[in-house]
């Protein structure tokens, strides 16, 4: 998880160690001395779930670690043990940070809920187009604040298998936007897990341009078979 083939490799101190690597958070900012993990747990303190990208001075990145700091005392309660507990989450990580570029590239509208609370927690440019939503009023929302599936055609199947985070198959609906008015779409659902969350991911196909086609009764067309008649009618007479 070091790049490392010896345990002297890591460092014969806390503050070797620490010449020797490099560590961050999720959001790239780089712990300081005293927050590195095995000063902490040196310090006597115990902690849970610290992320770190772990990295050389030279730039070369060595992975993604999640660690818990773990302090074992004995019957007076002092310190007995310190421990350490690293688990390599690079693969993990690395393929959230691929789904979420494929998430954000793809021109299908979609957006994600996490199972639990049944908020928002991702949406794509496709959904704020075709919506006219800004990511601000959906992320942090419920599914009942804004319900997707408000008016799908078979509701209550759709409702139950997202309870059940379950697939919710492809069904015709009408799905109210910014403005107020609704969209004709094909919605589904697909559950997924993001991190360790349980959430559904919900696309739609935008039918509404084809419906608008279809329920316009084309004027226009009967007025060029008006026209291509009368001037047979015209050609006729004519050639009496």
């Amino acid at each position: 998880m070091h790049g490392v083939k010896s345990l002297k490799d890591l460092g014969e101190t806390v503050a070797d160690y620490r010449s020797r690597f490099e560590l961050r958070y999720r959001d790239r900012q780089q712990l300081s001395p005293g927050d590195y993990p095995m000063d902490r747990i040196v310090a006597g303190e115990s902690f849970t779930d610290v992320v770190v990208e772990v990295s050389r001075p030279n730039g070369k990145r060595h992975g993604i670690q999640r660690v818990r700091g773990l302090l074992v005392t004995d019957p007076l309660e002092r310190p007995d043990c310190l421990a350490l507990i690293i688990d390599d989450e690079t693969e993990r990580f690395d393929a959230e940070v691929r789904f979420e570029r494929a998430f954000a590239a793809n021109p299908a509208p979609a957006i994600i809920a996490r199972l639990s609370d049944m908020r928002y927690v991702k949406v794509n440019q496709g959904f704020l187009e075709l919506t006219g939503y800004v990511q601000e009023a959906l992320i942090g929302r419920s599914v009942h604040e804004i319900d997707v599936l408000e008016g799908a055609l078979k509701r209550e199947l759709a409702v139950e298998r997202l309870h059940a985070g379950a697939t919710i198959p492809q069904m015709e609906a009408c799905l109210r936007v910014a403005d107020g008015s609704s969209r004709t779409v094909i919605a589904a659902g697909q559950p997924l897990e993001i991190g360790d969350e349980a959430c559904m991911l919900f696309t739609f196909a935008d039918l509404h341009p084809r419906k608008q086609a279809e329920d316009d009764p084309a004027p226009e067309r009967g007025a060029v078979r008006g026209r291509v008649s009368h001037g047979a009618r015209t050609d006729g007479d004519h050639r009496a």
